[in-house]
């Protein structure tokens, strides 16, 4: 009787050109999909001023926040939330960058940090929604079409790579919250 390993999803295990695929990046496009998901359907939620709104109120209260209070990384940590993410879960943009989490090459559904100078750190975040050569496509909350980081809602926008300073990946199997299984990426099948 022999054990022989077949990938759990299709093709996946040897590559063509010999390497075997890394198994902490299966999955990964699903799991980034379905944040980015999620967060596209918040584009178009509005305040009703003061950084006040029963949506607003909602990614405010996921950090433990009340209103009314900035609320961009509030949106990013909700988003994650309903994902099935525990983390992150904080209002704080800065927290939203520890090194563990920190990356050069921005992917979809990574967490981006605009710096702002007069108040010395990063103030506005937003979720990579896409990236085309040196543009990055955005999903922010408390934005606005002119980029305001105390905005009014839920938008797509667009940023050139150079006005972002860190990016974070919040995606990994390691950070999804418990309830959630793990997939399974090899199964032993007894032979005869």
């Amino acid at each position: 009787m022999g054990i022989v390993l077949f990938g759990a999803i299709g093709g996946l295990g040897v590559c063509g050109s010999g390497g075997v695929i890394d198994p902490s990046e299966v999955g990964m496009t699903s799991r980034r999909d379905k944040v980015l998901s999620i967060a596209r359907a918040e584009v178009g939620v509005r305040e009703v001023g003061n950084n006040e709104g029963k949506r607003v109120r909602e990614y405010l209260a996921y950090t433990g926040i009340k209103v009314p209070a900035a609320w961009c990384a509030s949106y990013i940590s909700w988003c994650f939330g309903k994902a099935g993410y525990d983390r992150p879960r904080t209002a704080w943009s800065p927290a939203m960058f520890p090194a563990s989490r920190i990356v050069k090459e921005p992917k979809p559904a990574d967490v981006f940090g605009v710096w702002f100078p007069d108040l010395k750190r990063i103030a506005h975040v937003g979720l990579v929604a896409e990236v085309k050569g040196d543009w990055i496509y955005s999903l922010e909350g408390n934005s606005n079409n002119n980029g305001s980081r105390n905005g009014d809602g839920v938008y797509q926008r667009l940023h050139h790579k150079r006005t972002v300073y860190k990016y974070a990946d919040w995606v990994s199997a390691a950070n999804q919250k418990s309830k959630i299984k793990k997939q399974i990426l090899w199964q032993d099948i007894k032979t005869e």
